[in-house]
């Protein structure tokens, strides 16, 4: 899903890997049944060149469970792994993404002892925890120690995982973008422009609300990709950045006030306080409704028939702000963690140090990126991809800014707070005035 502030040249960066990423690419395979035809398993040259010796057992966690698309691609990889080595025992602790109990999960484990031996997360504001309490090791030294598995990465994927420090502690694996997904037949049936600015966004919204067919497939509880594209489409980039320790940006008013204007005018499923994200995708999913804010990810979930008529563009510009119209959500934004006091046990740093670069090597990511249509952090070319990704692709390139989400410039406390305040300014219970004072309260007090 995430982070890391993006300057003009990281967006650059990001979008020329997108179009080579395109390159190779066929863009007729629309009708896949996952993000692309197949999820090629690493080649046997790809292993580690030294088996670890020891019987070792290592606790790997991360978020490819559920439905992830990338749960059975990451699932092989392992078994693949542990086929070669069987001296090594992986436990594979999963959760799914869209669970907000995985956060509470990683927090607890790294706060009691816990922690897993290698550790699938978010950089940027989620890690800061653990990464300055010393949890995890940098991996400069391993990276510049193995010049094939550094030069594996493409540079920008890299420096996007970067901490504040300037050290990296999470390998990556793919990247992603979010955007609005629209199902171009529904909108056809209604006589519907796509929603490329917000006169053409609000009229499709009515008109979609009048035919008993839900707008937008978006819950109020995990409202992740509302919060976070109705402020940037308010804000713009820069604006987008400005945090809450120096008050409220009236652009972040603006943005979340205008959820309010499209509940009015019905934007939103009649159980949206109800649902989650499985369930808004699984609405996008079976036609039920014509948008959805979502990840590069979700495209993997998309049944055949609603993912080869179905696009994806950035949300639109709101009027009075200064967004573009083209600023998108975009990145590099987690990786795979090594524990410190794995690395520091002699009998589990070698098998540690192996898998994780065994999962992290150019074969095991394209493998993961070809399951879940992201962008592959190595310089590999991704085949069969449907035509939406290369809708995606093309967004990004085209894009005037590529961003980090929100949630990686505030305290997780404080997103969680704005969060939990969208269902009561929909409502018209709360002004976003309001929900943005109580989440500054709580973003300046974890500043303390």
């Amino acid at each position: 899903m995430k982070k890391k502030s993006t300057t003009a040249l990281a967006a650059l960066s990001m979008a020329t890997v997108l179009a080579l990423t395109a390159c190779g690419s066929n863009g007729n395979n629309a009708n896949n049944g996952s993000a692309a035809s197949s999820s090629p398993a690493p080649s046997a040259s790809a292993a580690p060149s030294e088996a670890p010796a020891k019987d070792v057992t290592l606790r790997v966690f991360s978020t490819f469970g559920g439905t992830d698309a990338a749960r059975e691609a990451f699932q092989k990889l392992l078994d693949d792994y542990s086929a070669q080595y069987p001296n090594v025992k992986i436990e594979n602790d999963v959760m799914s993404a869209n669970d907000d109990g995985f956060r509470t999960k990683v927090n607890s484990d790294m706060n009691s002892g816990n922690e897993p031996d290698l550790l699938f997360y978010f950089v940027g504001a989620d890690a800061k925890g653990f990464v300055d309490a010393g949890k995890v090791v940098p991996l400069n030294s391993l990276l510049d120690e193995d010049a094939e598995w550094k030069n594996g990465f493409i540079p920008s994927a890299l420096e996007s995982v970067k901490q504040p420090d300037g050290n990296i502690y999470a390998a990556p694996l793919t990247g992603f973008y979010e955007g609005l997904f629209v199902n171009k037949a529904i909108f056809e049936k209604y006589s519907l422009e796509l929603p490329t600015d917000w006169d053409k966004l609000t009229k499709a919204i009515k008109t979609l609300a009048e035919n008993k067919v839900i707008p937008l497939a978006a819950p109020f509880d995990q409202s992740h990709y509302l919060v976070e594209h109705s402020i940037l489409g308010a804000a713009g980039s820069e604006g987008q950045k400005a945090g809450l320790l120096n008050g409220i940006n009236p652009e972040w008013e603006l943005g979340i006030g205008k959820l309010k204007e499209l509940g009015d005018l019905g934007a939103f499923a009649k159980d949206a306080s109800t649902i989650d994200l499985t369930m808004a995708a699984n609405y996008y999913s079976q036609g039920l409704a014509a948008m959805n804010l979502e990840g590069s990810w979700a495209i993997g979930g998309m049944s055949d028939e609603v993912k080869a008529t179905t696009t994806v563009l950035p949300f639109p510009a709101a009027p009075g702000g200064k967004g573009t119209g083209k600023d998108v959500v975009g990145g590099f934004g987690s990786g795979f963690y090594l524990s410190k006091s794995t690395f520091d046990n002699a009998d589990k740093k070698d098998a540690a140090v192996s898998l994780l670069k065994y999962l992290t090597n150019k074969d095991s990511i394209k493998a993961i990126a070809t399951a879940n249509g992201g962008t592959p952090a190595a310089d590999v070319q991704i085949e069969g991809l449907p035509q939406v990704a290369l809708d995606g692709f093309k967004m990004v390139a085209d894009s005037t800014s590529v961003n980090s989400p929100i949630d990686s410039y505030l305290a997780p406390e404080t997103f969680t707070t704005i969060r939990q305040n969208v269902q009561a300014v929909v409502k018209g219970d709360k002004t976003a005035k309001q929900a943005l004072e109580a989440a500054e309260k709580i973003e300046k007090a974890n500043k303390k």
